[in-house]
């Protein structure tokens, strides 16, 4: 049955659907953007969007019986193919041994005009 999942440590929705859903032992997140869990915007960097965007999944994870490890797929979107190589160093550093799958595509733009967006589909333990 399919459960909507949350975490205090990371942003609220700014739309209408929710930060996670629970689907027996499966969590599938919503995209997460680089906010901080007021709402705002951390960073116009990309090195320091990635790690609060990958930050906020965690916090998602970690609290609904998951964790990075877990990981089974992500997507990425970036506004700009350019950061690619930047966001890629960041998200070795939490995803270093568990190397999910992964896509990661260009869009022609963000929420809040962000730089980077990632999703995450993971198992609970």
């Amino acid at each position: 049955m399919k459960k909507i999942l949350h975490s205090d440590k990371a942003p609220e929705p700014i739309g209408p659907y929710s930060q996670a859903i629970g689907f027996g032992r499966l969590i599938f997140t919503s995209g997460q953007i680089a906010l901080d869990t007021k709402g705002a915007v951390v960073s116009t960097e990309i090195v320091e969007q990635t790690c609060q965007v990958i930050k906020n999944l965690k916090h998602i994870l970690e609290e609904n019986g998951s964790s990075l490890e877990n990981v089974i797929k992500t997507t990425v979107f970036l506004k700009n193919m350019t950061d690619f190589n930047s966001m890629n160093e960041v998200y070795n550093e939490y995803f270093k041994t568990s190397m999910p799958a992964r896509s990661t595509v260009e869009v022609s733009g963000l929420p809040k005009n962000v730089r980077v967006e990632i999703e995450a589909i993971a198992f609970k333990n």
